[in-house]
């Protein structure tokens, strides 16, 4: 089974601790580098995955608040000095191009690559990007601010080559891909030998969603209906619902619902609020609801 791994960065909210940093994570689909939100923070936590922060192609921004694109100028700029020339794609809520303009030009005139900033619509659940392996949907979420999460989705592989039987019938190597694609084979004798018992099923295709910072939202169970790993905001324990709602957040039980009614596999919380010193409180209310929770955390990695 090809790459899907998740990094996390940083999960915390809008108020470092020594403990958290603020919201950031990159996605390694088949070798493909995606980042999500780029909180203070990012750069260094980067370094103890090993991954190389040059092979990113797309960043997926959450919404126009500090802690989720503060990290983004020195990124920027080191990928700069350290001499990138491929274009980067930046994907974020309309309000945010402002940002980036202020960032090109009173900061990043000279680098040495082009930065494209496409719009995504936070009221619309659709297709942002696409290419041969992977799509990534906007994902509408309720905040004080236009903010929008993202749905990550592998595209189906080709079947497997059942090598034993390549070699029984002596298929040359010219005639593989063609059988993958749904070709049978036919024999120097005539025999037909249909394409299902030359190959074995495709992977199962694998789904990620990432969602922060936001209220629970109604629809959010049909559009990542069967996620693989759900990542939900959980700021506050239920006994702060009334200030999560305030503050366009959820609570690790509401987090839990959203799972359940997704029948998501996983759900993974994070976003926690400086208050807690022991997320276990969190995680034991999510886990009353939707059993298989577990903690986001700075160093983890995690394959949905």
């Amino acid at each position: 089974m090809q790459t899907f791994d998740v990094h996390i960065l940083g999960c915390g909210s809008a108020l470092p601790t020594r403990k958290h940093l603020p919201s950031a994570q990159v996605v390694n689909l088949r070798d493909k580098l995606l980042l999500l939100d780029c909180g203070e923070g990012t750069q260094l936590a980067w370094r103890s995955t090993g991954l190389n922060w040059q092979h990113i192609s797309h960043i997926f921004l959450t919404h126009a608040h500090g802690d989720h694109v503060f990290g983004l100028p020195g990124l920027l700029s080191t990928m700069s000095l350290l001499g990138r020339i491929s274009p980067l794609f930046v994907h974020g809520p309309s309000n945010l191009l402002n940002f980036i303009k202020f960032i090109t030009a009173d900061f990043l005139a000279d680098i040495g690559y082009e930065i494209h900033f496409q719009a995504v619509d936070t009221q619309q659940h659709s297709v942002v990007f696409e290419d041969r392996s992977m799509e990534v949907w906007s994902l509408p979420l309720q905040h004080r601010v236009p903010c929008c999460g993202y749905l990550i989705k592998e595209k189906p592989g080709l079947p497997h080559i059942r090598r034993e039987m390549i070699d029984f019938y002596g298929i040359p190597t010219w005639a593989i891909n063609r059988i993958k694609a749904g070709d049978d084979w036919t024999t120097p004798d005539g025999e037909v030998i249909p394409h299902s018992r030359l190959t074995t099923p495709p992977d199962r295709v694998r789904s990620y969603a990432y969602c922060s910072d936001t209220m629970p939202v109604e629809q959010m169970a049909e559009w990542i209906d069967g996620v693989d790993l759900l990542y939900h905001e959980a700021t506050y324990a239920e006994n702060e619902a009334t200030l999560a709602q305030r503050y366009g957040h959820s609570t690790a039980r509401q987090a839990a619902l959203v799972a359940q009614s997704a029948h998501a596999r996983r759900l993974m919380i994070g976003h926690f609020s400086s208050r807690y010193a022991d997320e276990r409180i969190l995680l034991q209310e999510a886990q009353e609801v939707f059993a298989n929770t577990l903690l986001a955390s700075e160093g983890l990695r995690i394959s949905p």
